[in-house]
């Protein structure tokens, strides 16, 4: 071709693409199953269930010497791992590592590739990480799968359904190449945060692994073998000159963070680091470990205090258990009567899901108020209101269906609510208690909260069977079929005098 005309740069630059792509060139994996099991407890603490599932994953490799890479996707609350895992995944295969932000992707052609016949047409981002990392059987992050967007251009998450599927990306189509390129070598982990918004069919096409939120032991050691060391690192300060003892952490993480992960911790840590390098630096006389006071006087008075959590042994006030995009939490749901014409309010900005629970809750405990002690004549004479505090955070979901109807029986009953109880639960209008999600987020909430006791609908007991018996010392389970159930469990007998 002229190098004047037009076309000229276009298949100049599509055939360098051609020669740069590592059609065969493979890296070789580490086989050595103890050195990589090493490698991923020396970078994580914790998620037993993905290292197992990696270290099967490489054993298979080593006996057969070929395989299908699977696709993996970790979801769970931010800030508990699941993007830094891929790294040390690719160090522990001996890998190379390339990651793709699918955040707000709503143009199909980013993952495919534009037709060459457009000005500026580029391939799409998986042949461009594949040409970064230099070979094909690299490990590929595709990070916050469950935000992609859909727009005018296409949607995004459907063109993933060839690049995530075992069968099918072996002859991965991009516009760009306009031939066939083997994805099948690649190690595909996809990360999210709420599995909800992953689109059905490519939900479908991926092994899904649970990340949930660490317990206070798992955060202590995680701030003094991870954190701790890489802020030093960050700030120029030597391990001598910044020690914190575990009582120091634990305060720290009581005190001042409410998560599932150890985001909100790290930054804590680097702020006591920041204070610290200060010092350092004006030449200011200072003990090495970190006391309590120095603590409050570097990051303030704590927020979160423990007695917020006491409401037991209240009329009317019930704790229930929520599942949030950033992991469990624990919300009050509360009653009172006012003198009325058995009118329902519901106030606390409360979705659809949760206002058809409350009428639900209602007409069951009105249509059962003879077997509970109530008196007919209380629905004609008096209004009831419901409320969830904090009415500036909507909350919907169908999990508070039983403390619904334990806030309404207390409250015309005048029966107190236990101490230290907490449960979740959907309710039909038979009063038979349905299963629910999010079960070990909202294990940890109520653990966070000084929470004793737990009620749990009876198709739930296969949830907690598969949790660490580590996150669930401490607390007691009864496991509900029926309202009823429910009542004798989380009412002291005797009303209110």
């Amino acid at each position: 071709l002229n190098p004047a005309v037009a076309e000229y740069s276009v298949q100049v630059t599509y055939l360098q693409l051609l020669l740069e792509l590592p059609w065969n060139d493979c890296t070789k994996d580490n086989l050595d199953l103890k050195q990589a099991r090493e490698q991923l407890d020396h970078d994580h603490f914790g998620l037993e269930e993905v290292k197992e599932r990696l270290l099967e994953h490489l054993a298979v490799i080593k006996l057969k010497g070929d395989l299908k890479s699977p696709i993996l996707c970790l979801y769970g609350p931010p800030g508990v791992g699941k993007t830094s895992l891929g790294k040390s995944v690719a160090a522990a295969l001996g890998r190379k590592f390339g990651r793709i932000a699918l955040g707000g992707l709503h143009d199909e052609a980013e993952i495919r590739g534009h037709r060459r016949t457009y000005i500026g047409a580029m391939p799409g981002r998986i042949v461009q990480t594949i040409k970064r990392c230099g070979s094909s059987n690299p490990v590929i992050i595709l990070d916050e799968v469950d935000k992609i967007s859909v727009s005018n251009h296409g949607d995004p998450s459907s063109a993933l359904l060839e690049v995530l599927d075992p069968e099918q990306n072996t002859t991965f189509h991009d516009n760009y190449l306009d031939t066939e390129y083997d994805l099948s070598k690649v190690l595909f982990i996809a990360t999210a945060n709420n599995v909800g918004n992953i689109n059905p069919a490519l939900r479908d096409r991926m092994e899904m692994i649970n990340i949930p939120g660490y317990i206070l032991e798992d955060k202590i050691q995680i701030a003094l073998h991870h954190l701790l060391s890489k802020q030093r690192e960050a700030h120029g300060i030597k391990e001598q000159e910044l020690i914190l003892t575990p009582q120091i952490v634990e305060q720290i993480i009581a005190g001042y963070t409410r998560e599932s992960g150890v985001r909100s911790l790290d930054k804590h840590i680097a702020k006591l680091a920041r204070s610290r390098a200060k010092q350092i630096a004006s030449e200011e006389a200072f003990a090495p470990e970190l006391g309590a006071k120095e603590v409050e006087k570097i990051l303030g008075k704590p927020k979160f205090l423990n007695e917020e959590y006491e409401v037991g042994g209240i009329v009317g006030v019930v704790t229930g258990l929520a599942w949030t995009e950033v992991g469990g939490d624990i919300l009050y749901i509360e009653s009172v009567l006012t003198p009325g014409k058995g009118r329902l309010s519901l106030t606390g900005n409360l979705g659809d899901v949760m206002k058809e629970s409350a009428t639900i809750a209602f007409e069951w405990v009105k249509a059962h108020c003879t077997e509970l002690g109530i008196d007919p004549e209380k629905f004609e004479k008096y209004d009831l209101n419901i409320h969830v505090p904090e009415g500036a955070i909507p909350k919907d979901g169908p999990s508070a269906g039983i403390t619904m109807v334990t806030s309404i029986v207390s409250t015309y009953t005048g029966r107190k609510v236990r101490d230290r109880i907490a449960m979740t639960g959907e309710t039909t209008l038979r009063g038979r208690v349905t299963p629910v999600g999010g079960i070990k987020e909202k294990i940890l909430a109520a653990k966070r909260a000084g929470i004793t006791t737990l009620l749990l609908p009876e198709e739930n007991r296969k949830d907690i069977e598969e949790i660490k018996p580590d996150y669930i010392r401490g607390l007691t389970f009864h496991y509900v079929r029926t309202n009823d159930d429910v009542l004798q469990l989380a009412l002291e007998p005797q009303a209110q005098q």
